[in-house]
């Protein structure tokens, strides 16, 4: 299948390259003018650059291209700068989303679409809910923050133009994903970098975090976008995922993990700018209906990612000090 990539500069991009080429797919990857692959990356794939909000560019490169499917992962993706920029939140994440529906509706055929939303679409659950673990595709959204409210409108257009134009779009919730070469706005990864440079004598043997005791549903970035290219390969059209282990961990227990793998005595502070003007308490994925169609499972531990993620930091930061 000849996919296209938006956002392929981005974390999940690197990640989602490798896997879809080593699938066998013919993977071309939508990049920013300013962003550039790494080596290894460009070996798999067609580089295209695009501006998801030029809408005539969009077009031109799908008409380029001509694309079987399209893997949609260009966004403004942290819920922590949505807040502090929310109108570059709503247009890359509403208007760009719109662009390319729009651009994919007018080729001579339609190509598969996998939109990637968000967990955080969920929001606050419902006292009711409050004990259920797992959340199922049923549950009405009630989105809590910008980034949230812009990933539910991405999803409405999505129906809209698979319902009056027949586009085969198929609407991805992804919970907590992470793993080497995530960048340090998220939390894990601000976890990991930040005990990396304590180790390093960068920074005083303190922590800052902010809530720890949410819990959060995290998946290795590696099975994150198995399921994507599994998905793309047999997933319904019109249909809902939720892409997630299925299992929730406290972001404290996470910490103790990235703890219990340095030598270095550290402790942690809460760090009020660290803090969200609202958050959900605990969500978890249902992940039965992406298990009953495709047949994915997680299989990356979670202290397997931690410890990856860590190193990853170690190395980057020993590389910048030897520079």
């Amino acid at each position: 299948m000849k996919i296209l990539i938006t956002g392929a500069a981005g974390f999940v991009g690197a990640y989602a390259i490798r896997q879809l080429a080593a699938r066998g797919h013919d993977v071309h990857a939508a990049i920013l003018p300013q962003e550039q692959l790494e080596a290894d990356l460009q070996t798999l794939c067609s580089v295209h650059h695009f501006d998801l909000l030029d809408a005539e560019g969009v077009s031109a490169l799908l008409g380029d291209i001509q694309p079987e499917g399209i893997l949609h992962l260009a966004a403004q993706s942290s819920v922590a700068l949505s807040w502090k920029q929310p109108q570059l939140t709503a247009d890359l994440n509403i208007k760009g989303t719109l662009n390319l529906l729009e651009a994919a509706r007018c080729l001579t055929e339609m190509p598969r679409i996998l939109l990637i939303g968000s967990a955080e679409e969920y929001g606050r659950i419902t006292a009711e809910q409050e004990t259920e673990i797992r959340v199922p595709e049923e549950t009405p959204l009630h989105p809590v923050n910008i980034y949230a409210a812009t990933k539910a409108a991405a999803e409405q257009l999505a129906f809209v133009y698979h319902n009056a134009y027949g586009l085969p779009v198929i609407c991805v919730r992804a919970f907590n994903h992470f793993g080497p070469g995530q960048r340090e706005m998220f939390v894990v990864s601000d976890f990991c970098k930040q005990t990396a440079e304590i180790e390093l004598g960068l920074r005083e043997p303190v922590i800052r975090t902010g809530n720890l005791d949410a819990r959060r549903d995290f998946t290795d970035v590696r099975d994150i976008v198995r399921a994507y290219a599994m998905l793309l390969e047999s997933g319904r059209a019109g249909e809902i995922y939720n892409v997630g282990s299925g299992k929730t961990a406290a972001i404290s227990e996470i910490l103790d993990l990235i703890l219990a793998g340095s030598e270095t005595a550290i402790r942690h502070e809460i760090d009020p700018a660290k803090l969200r003007p609202a958050e959900t308490a605990h969500i978890a994925a249902d992940p039965e209906k992406l298990h009953r169609d495709t047949g994915w499972l997680p299989e990356i531990p979670t202290a397997q990612t931690v410890a990856d993620t860590l190193a990853f930091w170690r190395q980057k930061l020993k590389e910048q000090s030897e520079a």
